[in-house]
Protein backbone atom coordinates (compact mmCIF):
# COMPACT_ATOMS: atom_id res chain seq x y z
CA UNK A 1 0.00 0.00 0.00
CA UNK A 2 2.73 2.61 1.17
CA UNK A 3 4.49 1.97 -2.50
CA UNK A 4 1.26 2.61 -4.20
CA UNK A 5 0.46 5.85 -2.54
CA UNK A 6 4.26 6.81 -3.32
CA UNK A 7 3.94 6.07 -6.87
CA UNK A 8 0.60 8.17 -6.91
CA UNK A 9 2.14 11.21 -5.16
CA UNK A 10 4.75 10.97 -7.25
CA UNK A 11 1.97 11.20 -10.41
CA UNK A 12 0.92 14.09 -8.88
CA UNK A 13 3.77 15.90 -8.21
CA UNK A 14 4.78 18.80 -10.02
CA UNK A 15 8.34 17.54 -10.48
CA UNK A 16 10.50 14.76 -11.85
CA UNK A 17 12.67 13.23 -9.12
CA UNK A 18 16.40 12.02 -9.46
CA UNK A 19 18.32 10.35 -7.72
CA UNK A 20 22.27 11.81 -7.97
CA UNK A 21 23.08 8.39 -9.84
CA UNK A 22 20.02 9.12 -12.46
CA UNK A 23 20.59 12.84 -12.67
CA UNK A 24 24.48 12.21 -13.14
CA UNK A 25 23.23 10.24 -15.91
CA UNK A 26 22.25 12.95 -18.21
CA UNK A 27 25.29 14.35 -18.44
CA UNK A 28 25.28 12.17 -21.54
CA UNK A 29 28.67 13.77 -22.98
CA UNK A 30 28.99 17.07 -21.97
CA UNK A 31 32.83 17.76 -21.70
CA UNK A 32 34.20 19.10 -18.47
CA UNK A 33 35.44 22.36 -18.80
CA UNK A 34 36.49 23.14 -15.27
CA UNK A 35 39.75 22.49 -13.58
CA UNK A 36 40.53 21.70 -9.64
CA UNK A 37 42.17 25.69 -9.81
CA UNK A 38 39.02 26.86 -11.42
CA UNK A 39 36.90 25.70 -8.23
CA UNK A 40 39.34 26.36 -5.79
CA UNK A 41 38.60 30.20 -7.35
CA UNK A 42 35.27 29.57 -7.78
CA UNK A 43 33.94 27.63 -4.17
CA UNK A 44 32.96 30.23 -1.19
CA UNK A 45 34.52 29.78 2.06
CA UNK A 46 33.64 26.97 4.11
CA UNK A 47 31.49 25.23 1.01
CA UNK A 48 33.75 22.63 -0.39
CA UNK A 49 32.74 21.22 -3.89
CA UNK A 50 34.89 18.75 -5.87
CA UNK A 51 35.41 17.69 -9.50
CA UNK A 52 33.15 14.95 -9.07
CA UNK A 53 30.13 17.02 -8.04
CA UNK A 54 30.63 19.30 -10.91
CA UNK A 55 30.44 16.02 -13.44
CA UNK A 56 27.21 14.67 -11.30
CA UNK A 57 25.32 17.30 -11.06
CA UNK A 58 26.39 21.20 -12.64
CA UNK A 59 27.17 19.20 -16.04
CA UNK A 60 23.71 17.46 -16.62
CA UNK A 61 22.27 21.20 -15.56
CA UNK A 62 24.87 23.22 -17.73
CA UNK A 63 23.56 20.53 -20.46
CA UNK A 64 19.77 21.45 -19.54
CA UNK A 65 19.89 24.90 -19.49
CA UNK A 66 22.01 25.10 -22.63
CA UNK A 67 19.37 23.54 -24.41
CA UNK A 68 16.85 25.49 -22.75
CA UNK A 69 18.25 28.72 -23.68
CA UNK A 70 18.46 27.44 -27.12
CA UNK A 71 14.85 26.92 -27.38
CA UNK A 72 14.28 30.01 -25.67
CA UNK A 73 16.53 31.62 -28.12
CA UNK A 74 14.81 29.88 -31.25
CA UNK A 75 11.46 30.93 -29.84
CA UNK A 76 12.16 35.01 -29.29
CA UNK A 77 13.99 35.01 -33.00
CA UNK A 78 10.31 33.65 -34.00
CA UNK A 79 8.63 36.11 -32.19
CA UNK A 80 10.77 39.00 -33.97
CA UNK A 81 9.73 37.51 -37.63
CA UNK A 82 6.46 36.95 -37.11
CA UNK A 83 6.06 40.95 -35.75
CA UNK A 84 8.42 42.07 -38.52
CA UNK A 85 10.87 43.12 -35.92
CA UNK A 86 14.90 43.26 -36.37
CA UNK A 87 17.48 43.18 -33.97
CA UNK A 88 17.47 43.36 -30.02
CA UNK A 89 17.97 40.74 -27.75
CA UNK A 90 16.76 39.69 -24.47
CA UNK A 91 18.70 37.74 -21.80
CA UNK A 92 17.80 34.49 -20.58
CA UNK A 93 17.70 34.82 -16.41
CA UNK A 94 18.10 32.31 -14.11
CA UNK A 95 17.26 32.83 -10.53
CA UNK A 96 18.90 30.86 -7.90
CA UNK A 97 17.02 31.40 -4.33
CA UNK A 98 17.91 29.39 -0.63
CA UNK A 99 19.16 29.65 3.36
CA UNK A 100 22.40 31.91 3.90
CA UNK A 101 25.10 28.98 4.03
CA UNK A 102 23.24 26.53 1.76
CA UNK A 103 26.08 27.50 -0.71
CA UNK A 104 24.21 29.68 -3.48
CA UNK A 105 27.55 31.66 -4.37
CA UNK A 106 29.41 28.65 -5.06
CA UNK A 107 26.64 27.35 -7.07
CA UNK A 108 26.05 30.48 -8.85
CA UNK A 109 29.52 31.00 -10.26
CA UNK A 110 30.39 27.62 -11.13
CA UNK A 111 26.79 27.61 -13.38
CA UNK A 112 28.24 31.15 -14.87
CA UNK A 113 31.70 29.31 -15.27
CA UNK A 114 30.30 26.43 -17.13
CA UNK A 115 27.24 28.35 -19.21
CA UNK A 116 30.02 30.88 -20.25
CA UNK A 117 31.59 27.95 -22.22
CA UNK A 118 28.69 27.03 -24.26
CA UNK A 119 28.88 28.10 -28.10
CA UNK A 120 25.55 30.05 -27.70
CA UNK A 121 25.97 32.04 -24.38
CA UNK A 122 29.72 32.81 -24.02
CA UNK A 123 28.45 36.31 -21.98
CA UNK A 124 27.17 35.47 -18.58
CA UNK A 125 26.75 37.82 -16.19
CA UNK A 126 26.02 37.42 -12.01
CA UNK A 127 24.02 40.09 -9.88
CA UNK A 128 23.59 39.31 -6.12
CA UNK A 129 20.54 40.78 -5.05
CA UNK A 130 22.80 41.79 -2.06
CA UNK A 131 23.72 45.12 -3.78
CA UNK A 132 19.61 46.07 -3.54
CA UNK A 133 19.57 46.21 0.54
CA UNK A 134 18.63 49.19 1.87
CA UNK A 135 21.88 50.58 3.26
CA UNK A 136 22.52 50.74 7.25
CA UNK A 137 21.56 53.74 7.89
CA UNK A 138 18.35 53.28 6.05
CA UNK A 139 17.74 49.97 8.08
CA UNK A 140 18.66 51.50 11.11
CA UNK A 141 16.67 54.30 11.32
CA UNK A 142 13.66 51.74 10.66
CA UNK A 143 14.27 49.61 12.82
CA UNK A 144 15.27 46.63 10.62
CA UNK A 145 18.90 46.00 11.23
CA UNK A 146 17.91 42.80 12.86
CA UNK A 147 15.64 42.11 10.05
CA UNK A 148 18.44 42.10 7.33
CA UNK A 149 17.84 39.81 4.90
CA UNK A 150 14.14 39.74 5.26
CA UNK A 151 11.89 40.91 2.15
CA UNK A 152 11.34 44.12 3.84
CA UNK A 153 15.16 45.01 4.02
CA UNK A 154 15.50 45.15 0.61
CA UNK A 155 15.09 47.97 -2.23
CA UNK A 156 12.33 46.06 -4.10
CA UNK A 157 11.31 49.24 -6.74
CA UNK A 158 14.95 49.04 -7.49
CA UNK A 159 15.72 45.49 -8.23
CA UNK A 160 12.41 45.60 -10.48
CA UNK A 161 13.66 48.64 -12.24
CA UNK A 162 16.88 46.73 -12.54
CA UNK A 163 15.41 43.13 -14.08
CA UNK A 164 12.62 45.10 -16.24
CA UNK A 165 15.81 46.74 -18.05
CA UNK A 166 17.95 44.14 -17.96
CA UNK A 167 15.18 41.76 -19.64
CA UNK A 168 14.24 45.04 -21.86
CA UNK A 169 17.52 44.35 -23.45
CA UNK A 170 19.00 47.45 -22.30
CA UNK A 171 22.42 48.52 -22.74
CA UNK A 172 24.93 49.49 -19.50
CA UNK A 173 22.34 48.90 -16.95
CA UNK A 174 23.87 49.46 -13.31
CA UNK A 175 23.02 46.88 -9.95
CA UNK A 176 24.66 48.27 -6.87
CA UNK A 177 27.57 46.49 -4.98
CA UNK A 178 27.70 44.90 -1.37
CA UNK A 179 30.14 44.67 0.59
CA UNK A 180 30.53 41.55 3.21
CA UNK A 181 33.82 42.93 4.97
CA UNK A 182 31.51 46.26 5.59
CA UNK A 183 28.52 44.77 5.88
CA UNK A 184 26.74 47.76 3.49
CA UNK A 185 25.85 48.78 0.20
CA UNK A 186 29.19 50.75 -0.96
CA UNK A 187 27.98 54.56 -1.89
CA UNK A 188 28.30 55.02 -5.62
CA UNK A 189 29.70 52.24 -6.61
CA UNK A 190 28.00 49.65 -9.33
CA UNK A 191 28.61 46.70 -11.19
CA UNK A 192 27.51 47.03 -15.50
CA UNK A 193 25.49 44.76 -16.94
CA UNK A 194 25.49 45.31 -20.47
CA UNK A 195 22.88 42.56 -22.52
CA UNK A 196 24.44 38.95 -21.46
CA UNK A 197 23.54 36.01 -23.51
CA UNK A 198 22.33 34.54 -19.37
CA UNK A 199 21.82 36.52 -16.28
CA UNK A 200 22.39 34.96 -13.05
CA UNK A 201 20.71 36.38 -10.18
CA UNK A 202 21.47 35.13 -6.89
CA UNK A 203 19.51 36.06 -3.55
CA UNK A 204 17.56 34.77 -0.62
CA UNK A 205 14.25 35.81 -1.51
CA UNK A 206 14.26 35.91 -5.31
CA UNK A 207 11.19 33.74 -5.43
CA UNK A 208 9.21 35.65 -2.89
CA UNK A 209 5.94 36.76 -4.29
CA UNK A 210 5.03 40.19 -3.72
CA UNK A 211 2.13 41.33 -1.09
CA UNK A 212 -1.21 42.43 -3.13
CA UNK A 213 -1.25 45.74 -3.83
CA UNK A 214 -4.00 47.83 -1.54
CA UNK A 215 -5.46 49.71 -4.42
CA UNK A 216 -6.15 45.50 -6.28
CA UNK A 217 -3.03 46.17 -9.03
CA UNK A 218 -1.32 43.78 -9.73
CA UNK A 219 2.61 44.21 -8.70
CA UNK A 220 5.29 42.10 -10.84
CA UNK A 221 7.76 39.37 -8.91
CA UNK A 222 10.98 39.75 -8.97
CA UNK A 223 10.37 35.97 -10.35
CA UNK A 224 8.46 37.21 -13.37
CA UNK A 225 11.77 38.15 -14.69
CA UNK A 226 13.24 35.03 -14.41
CA UNK A 227 12.90 31.90 -16.98
CA UNK A 228 14.06 29.46 -15.00
CA UNK A 229 14.84 29.36 -11.77
CA UNK A 230 16.91 26.69 -9.11
CA UNK A 231 16.12 26.98 -5.23
CA UNK A 232 18.80 25.14 -2.83
CA UNK A 233 17.63 23.25 -0.16
CA UNK A 234 19.62 21.64 3.09
CA UNK A 235 18.10 20.31 6.42
CA UNK A 236 18.26 22.86 9.09
CA UNK A 237 20.76 21.35 11.37
CA UNK A 238 22.94 21.23 8.70
CA UNK A 239 22.79 25.08 7.30
CA UNK A 240 23.01 25.76 10.87
CA UNK A 241 26.50 23.38 11.37
CA UNK A 242 27.47 25.06 7.93
CA UNK A 243 26.72 28.89 9.70
CA UNK A 244 28.83 28.18 12.60
CA UNK A 245 31.18 26.93 10.95
CA UNK A 246 32.15 29.60 8.44
CA UNK A 247 31.59 32.43 11.29
CA UNK A 248 33.86 30.72 13.14
CA UNK A 249 36.20 30.26 10.55
CA UNK A 250 35.95 34.28 9.55
CA UNK A 251 36.70 35.09 13.21
CA UNK A 252 40.27 34.01 12.87
CA UNK A 253 40.19 35.79 8.87
CA UNK A 254 37.94 38.61 7.60
CA UNK A 255 36.70 39.38 10.92
CA UNK A 256 40.51 40.67 12.24
CA UNK A 257 40.38 43.74 8.89
CA UNK A 258 39.60 46.90 10.99
CA UNK A 259 37.18 47.72 8.52
CA UNK A 260 34.71 44.48 9.23
CA UNK A 261 31.82 45.16 10.00
CA UNK A 262 32.00 42.44 12.80
CA UNK A 263 35.62 43.23 14.51
CA UNK A 264 34.28 43.39 17.73
CA UNK A 265 33.29 39.42 17.58
CA UNK A 266 37.19 38.45 16.59
CA UNK A 267 38.90 38.76 20.02
CA UNK A 268 35.83 36.77 21.58
CA UNK A 269 36.69 33.22 23.25
CA UNK A 270 35.77 30.51 21.50
CA UNK A 271 32.81 30.04 22.78
CA UNK A 272 31.60 33.27 23.39
CA UNK A 273 32.00 33.21 19.43
CA UNK A 274 29.88 30.06 19.33
CA UNK A 275 26.94 31.39 20.80
CA UNK A 276 27.00 34.75 19.04
CA UNK A 277 26.94 33.42 15.94
CA UNK A 278 23.95 30.39 16.82
CA UNK A 279 22.41 33.43 18.23
CA UNK A 280 22.79 35.13 15.12
CA UNK A 281 21.57 32.27 12.87
CA UNK A 282 18.22 31.35 15.07
CA UNK A 283 17.12 35.15 15.72
CA UNK A 284 17.69 36.07 12.15
CA UNK A 285 18.90 33.42 9.65
CA UNK A 286 16.45 30.67 11.05
CA UNK A 287 13.26 32.71 11.44
CA UNK A 288 13.93 34.28 7.64
CA UNK A 289 14.18 30.90 5.99
CA UNK A 290 11.19 29.11 8.22
CA UNK A 291 9.35 32.77 7.52
CA UNK A 292 10.06 33.83 3.97
CA UNK A 293 12.50 31.47 1.99
CA UNK A 294 11.14 27.87 2.44
CA UNK A 295 7.56 28.34 1.53
CA UNK A 296 9.19 29.43 -1.93
CA UNK A 297 10.83 26.22 -2.75
CA UNK A 298 7.89 24.82 -4.82
CA UNK A 299 8.02 27.88 -6.95
CA UNK A 300 11.02 26.91 -8.60
CA UNK A 301 11.95 25.49 -11.84
CA UNK A 302 14.69 23.31 -9.71
CA UNK A 303 15.22 21.62 -6.66
CA UNK A 304 18.78 20.65 -5.64
CA UNK A 305 18.91 18.85 -1.84
CA UNK A 306 22.10 18.89 -0.13
CA UNK A 307 23.33 16.16 2.20
CA UNK A 308 24.86 16.99 5.67
CA UNK A 309 28.40 16.57 3.63
CA UNK A 310 27.85 19.48 1.56
CA UNK A 311 26.89 17.23 -1.75
CA UNK A 312 23.87 17.40 -3.81
CA UNK A 313 21.62 14.41 -3.29
CA UNK A 314 18.54 14.64 -4.64
CA UNK A 315 17.36 16.94 -7.60
CA UNK A 316 13.49 18.16 -8.95
CA UNK A 317 12.92 19.41 -11.62
CA UNK A 318 9.20 21.12 -12.34
CA UNK A 319 7.41 19.20 -15.21
CA UNK A 320 6.86 21.08 -18.38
Amino acid sequence: MDERIARAADALSPYHRFTRAEWAALRADTPLTLTMEDLSRLQSLNDPISLEEVVAIYLPLSRLLALYVAATQGLYKATQRFLGAEGGKTPYIIGIAGSVSAGKSTLSRVMQALLSRWPNTPKVELVTTDGFLLPNAALESEGLMAKKGFPESYDGTALLRFLSDVKAGQQRVRAPIYSHLTYDVLPGESVIVDRPDILIVEGLNVLLPNRPAKDGRGLPFVSDFFDFSIYLHAAEADLERWFVERFMRLRETAFRDPQSYFRKYADLSEADAEAVARDIWTRINLANLRENLLPTRARASLILTKGSGHRIEEVELRKL
